[in-house]
């Protein structure tokens, strides 16, 4: 079977983005790379595709995944940070 390639999972070894859509882009991208780091059979991760993608629960769980990603960037990048009242 064909194997996933490797990839870090965590690109450049930095959770700091230039905005926060960066930040929304490298939290899907590090939910992918869990999910391939998880099933690295390239044939079993696409064979399963068809059944998933339309399970609603299934979808719900993936977007609270990549929730997750993204709220430990934004505590990384400080998106959540007070602007001071001028």
């Amino acid at each position: 079977m064909v194997q996933v390639p490797d990839k870090p999972l965590v690109p450049d070894n930095s959770l700091i983005t230039a905005s926060p859509e960066d930040g929304r882009a490298l939290a899907i991208m590090l939910s992918r790379h869990s999910i391939h780091a998880m099933q690295r059979e390239l044939e079993v991760l696409t064979n399963g595709r068809a059944q998933y993608s339309h399970d609603p629960y299934g979808l719900i769980a993936a977007s609270h995944v990549i929730a997750v990603e993204f709220a430990t960037i934004a505590a990384a990048n400080n998106y959540w940070r007070v602007e001071p009242v001028a």
